[in-house]
């Protein structure tokens, strides 16, 4: 039995380092350029070793984006379960997931936008739909305390995700190049535009706090 879990242990160990090594190829160049050969150099295994562990490029590029983004729906969980009301919760969340996104954008542009295969836009739409139900929950406690207007949590859910998601599509192109200065701009941007949808009375003043872990 110790054999077999130190066995175990190893596997997991190299896909680790795999996913790890993909996830750096992606952040460098996209879904399209990231090559295989160059991933498992860098993993410390042989090219024809990958499909040990995945099924197709497809499916470790379906499990890199399933990996990186449940870090960031972490980041927003962490702020709809903060103290506070639930504008400002809601706005911190947007604004910190922009932000995030525009520090890291080329990695960010792949998991929001870029062209892929069916096997990583479906991953993508679990992103999206977990984003959701975070905002979604936020709705709720704003509906409850009077901050938001009444209506269906998930529709409104949708709506602000698909807002705020959207407005970063452009800013994080390959071709767009935001100085730091101009990518906290349109954070911010982003961020009151989102969510002012939802405001049962006019914007009222929030301040925009990043509360994102590194």
């Amino acid at each position: 039995m110790p054999a077999a879990a130190n066995r175990i242990e190893r596997l997991q160990a190299t896909k680790t380092l795999i996913l790890e090594a993909a996830r750096d190829a992606v952040a460098l160049s996209g879904w399209k350029d990231a090559q295989i050969a160059l991933i498992a150099a860098k993993a410390g295994v042989a090219t024809g070793s990958v499909y040990r562990y995945f099924d197709s490029k497809a499916d470790l590029y379906a499990q890199v984006l399933a990996l990186v983004s449940q870090r960031e729906v972490d980041v927003v969980r962490e702020i709809v379960d903060s103290e506070g009301p639930a504008a400002q919760r809601l706005v911190d969340a947007i604004y910190s997931f922009s932000l995030r996104a525009m520090r890291g954008r080329r990695l960010a542009y792949a998991l929001i936008a870029e062209p892929c295969e069916p096997e990583i836009d479906a991953a993508r739409l679990q992103y999206r739909a977990a984003l959701g139900d975070q905002i979604a929950r936020l709705v709720v406690q704003g509906i409850a305390s009077g901050e938001f207007i009444e209506v269906d949590p998930g529709v409104a859910a949708s709506c602000v995700t698909g807002a705020f998601m959207e407005a970063l599509v452009g800013p994080l192109a390959p071709e767009a190049v935001p100085d730091s200065d101009s990518a906290k701009a349109i954070a911010q941007t982003t961020a009151s535009l989102a969510a002012r949808m939802l405001f049962r009375h006019a914007a009222p003043k929030l301040k925009l706090v990043s509360r994102d872990a590194p």
